[in-house]
């Protein structure tokens, strides 16, 4: 598994196995299975946001045991302290001398249930360990175990002893899943196989072998042309008037930040890996944007007075945002015609180079080209710069 980074049928069937065991016992909830796996093959952390009764924790429990390793649930109440969650020094009086306690986040799947009922000093006590994916107790930092992935849960309807996640905190979290009601045949579904017995969940994934998976994930090929795709969606939340949605900028107080950009490539393509692709598509980054995004930009008080909502906003942009649409061999035969000093500049000092720079780029430009609307990178785009390739490999 070490030395092996193509999407077989083996990680494939795996995969598979893995959703099968979760849909016996989840009804519906395509979405966020679908997206829990993303956040596993990417290392990202996931935040499922439902009303009660909708199977959330079920859903993260379910995926733990199919999957294996050491698995922590945590239930977040307004009367927690940081130790509680990351361990503490103990004095042990016997021996005169402090120990160190972990707490336990020091598992591979860490499920942080109705985070939003903790206090912002619990919740912070998350940030080093979900971004550095390691704990420091005292003088001494401890590693997070490799897989490390933390799952939380919040309520959105009840404000009772409930504590808003700072953007600190939601900016850590790669994914936000809101999942609604099931419709009246899955609830059908799920009402017959709560009144009889239940069925015991299959592990079929061990650790190692997802880090195997997520090592073949991190081979799935990214084209500049989906890197851009991606960075003009995260840019246009920022400056909106920018995609010709002037009306959208009083209704944003704070766009994504270029965390956003990175994550929206790193699900996409974690999700192509899924769909059994090597390489990523803009329909992957698209299909992403809403969950990597929603948590991300800050709405106005004139937004929330209107009773906007974050999705609200994000359609318009998803809209205004053209993705590339034409095949990459034909672009690349485009750039291939347009000769040097045409279209990106290498990283390794392209002095003619146009809007991006690609990893192996010559003195006179790239081979990369982008839409027009592309960010400067140390040059000005030429005639027939309107288009993106990938270079010959």
């Amino acid at each position: 598994m070490d030395g092996d980074t193509s999407t077989g049928p083996h990680a494939r069937h795996a995969l598979e196995q893995a959703l099968y065991e979760v849909k016996r016992t989840i009804v519906g909830q395509d979405l966020l299975v679908e997206r829990m796996l993303v956040a596993l093959l990417a290392r990202g952390h996931l935040l499922v946001e439902g009303v009660p009764g909708l199977a959330k924790t079920m859903a993260v429990k379910t995926l733990a045991q199919a999957i294996g390793g050491d698995f922590q649930r945590i239930q977040f109440t307004p009367d927690l302290v940081p130790a509680d969650l990351v361990g503490t020094r103990i004095y042990n009086q016997k021996d005169g001398e402090f120990q160190v306690s972990l707490g336990p986040v020091f598992a591979n799947l860490v499920l942080a249930d109705e985070i939003n009922r903790a206090p912002a000093k619990v919740q912070s006590a998350l940030l080093e360990v979900m971004q550095e994916r390691q704990v420091t107790i005292g003088r001494e930092t401890y590693p997070a175990p490799d897989p490390f992935l933390v799952m939380a849960t919040q309520n959105p309807i009840e404000s009772e002893g409930t504590y808003a996640l700072p953007e600190a905190q939601v900016d850590r979290f790669m994914l936000k899943v809101l999942i609604g009601y099931p419709s009246a045949a899955e609830e059908f579904v799920v009402v017959e196989r709560q009144i009889s017995a239940a069925a015991a969940t299959v592990q079929v994934l061990d650790p190692e072998m997802l880090r195997g998976f997520q090592r073949e994930a991190d081979a799935v090929y990214v084209d500049p042309a989906v890197i851009e795709y991606a960075v003009r969606l995260a840019t246009a939340t920022r400056e909106p008037a920018g995609v010709g949605r002037d009306d959208l900028a009083r209704l944003l107080t704070y766009g994504a930040s270029p965390r956003a950009s990175i994550n929206l490539v790193l699900a996409a393509r974690a999700l192509a890996f899924l769909r059994g692709r090597d390489f990523a598509l803009p329909g992957d980054v698209r299909d992403l944007a809403r969950d990597v995004l929603r948590h991300r930009i800050v709405l106005s008080y004139e937004a929330l007075a209107e009773d906007l909502t974050a999705d609200d906003l994000l359609t318009p942009i998803l809209e205004a945002v053209p993705a590339p649409t034409a095949p990459l061999r034909e672009q690349e035969r485009q750039a291939m015609r347009a000769g040097p000093g045409g279209t990106a500049a290498g990283s390794n000092g392209g002095s003619n180079g146009g809007t991006y720079g690609g990893s192996n780029g010559g003195s006179n430009g790239g081979a990369y080209g982008v839409e027009s609307g592309g960010i400067p990178a140390g040059g000005t785009a030429g005639p027939g710069d309107s288009t993106w390739a990938r270079p010959p490999r």
